[in-house]
């Protein structure tokens, strides 16, 4: 796996710009640094909730001076049209960013429909095992919590390997670490989850083999 080192800071220094690259975003990474070859001006990408997705676009529109129209799937018909017909007669990239494939888009206009069906779409795909620890350590690390080395792959056996769903684990977890002032270990999370009723979570771990 490895970053891509983006130039948008938050609050504090730590840097939200570093995207990390993975098997399950390795397409979409390399289609939007290749924007110079596309075969028309547009692409979309789609993604789950918290993949990244915006960050990823608005790096690209800093590297190509692009435009990007997020949740386009939402957008009147008429309006990404025009969007679509002004991108290719400047020669300017546009990047349509939506929850799902174009095909799946409440589109009723016919002219949009067929020059959706041609566009160039990638995914960001649900996070590997690798990403998703890659994920759980740095949401704890921007956020200053204290854990032990052991508590990312507890949490990876127990939770849903989801953007959102690592995103509102995490973020659980360092509220309840600053409210306690408890450094975050196993049986602090587990404490944690189990109070906030997080229903992928395991409620006692399995008692290891007896040896005969």
């Amino acid at each position: 796996m490895t970053q891509i080192s983006l130039p948008f800071e938050r609050h504090g220094g730590s840097s939200e710009g570093d995207f990390l690259v993975s098997d399950a975003n390795r397409i979409a990474v390399a289609h939007l640094k290749r924007w110079r070859e596309w075969p028309l001006s547009i692409s979309v990408l789609t993604g789950p909730s918290q993949s990244g997705r915006t960050i990823l676009a608005r790096h690209f529109a800093q590297m190509s001076g692009g435009e990007v129209i997020d949740d386009a799937q939402a957008c009147d018909d008429h309006f990404l049209f025009h969007a679509w017909n002004e991108a290719q007669t400047a020669h300017r990239p546009l990047l349509m960013i939506g929850d799902a494939a174009p095909s799946n888009w409440d589109v009723t206009l016919p002219d949009l429909r067929s020059r959706l069906a041609a566009v160039p779409h990638v995914a960001i795909e649900a996070p590997d095992e690798l990403l998703a620890r890659a994920l759980i350590c740095r949401a704890f690390d921007l956020a200053g919590a204290s854990y032990a080395p052991d508590v990312p792959d507890w949490l990876l056996r127990r939770i849903e390997h989801r953007y959102d769903a690592i995103a509102q684990v995490t973020g659980l977890l360092d509220r309840a670490a600053l409210s306690s002032g408890r450094k975050i270990s196993v049986a602090m999370a587990k404490e944690a989850l189990q109070s906030a009723g997080f229903l992928p979570i395991v409620p006692s771990d399995p008692p290891p083999p007896q040896r005969e």
